[in-house]
């Protein structure tokens, strides 16, 4: 379980494996350690490339004998930290953890990287050591939004990857996305919806009027129903199976989801314990809580997934524990397993062909 082992890929292992970044969250590479623990329990067929500090990883591997032969160590002697500017990164980064797990997806000796760390220096390296998928202008974020879906989730891009976004850019976003809820979720004929500030066609920007029509026109090849524009209730709504926007709306409304659910939390437990009424109510009413709880935790859900590269990354919340790690780590072995990334790239080429086809006939 060294660096200059290679257990995980060794002849007739048949195993997906994952690279990750075990240096980059705020909990340390013990969490990350203990994620890949937890998921390998798991998924007995998935080996671990693991990138970070050698001497630190064989400690804390050494507390799990039973990840002996299916993980790998990449001795990296740095590590990007939350306020490494990606311009530095990209420069100066190419000891450290994130770089070598990226590449190990770039070498083809990984299907899925898997990292906590700074999402902007992510993107960077990500977008230099993977690059762009041709045709792909602006790479972009997809999030799981808790929803009332039977998948009890919906997906939304971008939520971060590129504040702008223009006419061409969303319906790119809408083929990823469509092609995610497909070979990520399982749902045969997704529908995809553009957020804007009303569901009236004459409503929003200009951009997302073109948008809106290019959609529209792409749906039917692409083989996914356009619900045309919804509003930010949609979002957590059954109306739609993928919710399409740029980086910047997309990123506001994640963090102020985020914040909203966190704030209602805080409101059920303060309410709970404000007479002795209410704590005897909390206690009968402990089950419908705890299935709340389990329904709309963040860490189920954990893991935004990078579109539009030449190899599937995802970023997992910096702040995540074992339980967050593992759910990153499970989203990436579903997508590996399905393979996901081929699919993505045949669809986003195959709607910029019919998209090109479609301006020569304008053009004869």
């Amino acid at each position: 379980m060294t660096s200059d082992t290679n257990t995980p890929n060794a002849p007739g292992a048949g195993r997906t494996i994952i690279s990750v970044d075990a240096m980059g969250g705020d909990l340390g590479p013990a969490a990350v350690v203990a994620g890949i623990s937890l998921s390998a329990r798991k998924n007995p067929d998935i080996g671990f490339i693991v990138s970070g500090d050698e001497p630190t990883l064989k400690s804390l591997f050494a507390k799990n004998p039973s990840l002996a032969d299916r993980c790998e160590i990449r001795h990296a002697e740095e590590v990007v930290t939350m306020d490494d500017k990606p311009s530095q990164v990209m420069r100066y980064g190419k000891k450290t953890s994130m770089w070598a797990a990226v590449d190990a997806v770039r070498n083809g000796d990984a299907s899925v990287c898997v990292s906590c760390g700074n999402t902007g220096a992510l993107m960077a390296v990500s977008m230099i050591r993977l690059r762009k998928l041709p045709s792909v202008n602006r790479p972009a974020i997809a999030c799981l939004w808790p929803s009332r879906n039977k998948s009890g989730f919906n997906i939304m891009l971008d939520v971060g990857a590129d504040i702008r976004a223009d006419q061409e850019d969303l319906l790119q976003y809408a083929l990823m996305g469509a092609s995610y809820a497909r070979n990520g979720m399982g749902i045969t004929r997704p529908r995809v919806g553009l957020l804007n500030v009303g569901t009236e066609e004459h409503k929003g920007r200009a951009e997302l009027k073109v948008a809106h029509e290019l959609i529209s026109e792409a749906a039917g090849p692409a083989d996914f129903e356009f619900v045309g524009f919804v509003e930010g209730g949609d979002i957590p709504s059954d109306r739609v199976d993928v919710i399409v926007t740029d980086g910047f709306t997309g990123n506001v409304a994640l963090k102020t989801g985020e914040g909203t659910a966190s704030l209602i939390s805080d409101f059920l437990r303060q309410a709970f314990k404000a007479t002795p009424f209410a704590r005897i109510a909390s206690l009968l009413a402990l089950t419908s809580l705890k299935r709340l709880k389990r329904r709309i935790d963040p860490r189920r859900v954990n893991g935004g997934v990078f579109l539009g590269l030449n190899g599937t990354v995802i970023k997992s919340h910096g702040s995540a524990d074992e339980t967050g790690i593992a759910a990153a780590i499970q989203l990436a072995i579903t997508l590996s397993q399905s393979d996901f990334n081929h699919k993505l790239a045949a669809r986003v080429a195959s709607g910029a062909a019919a998209r090109q086809d479609a301006q020569t006939d304008q053009g004869e």
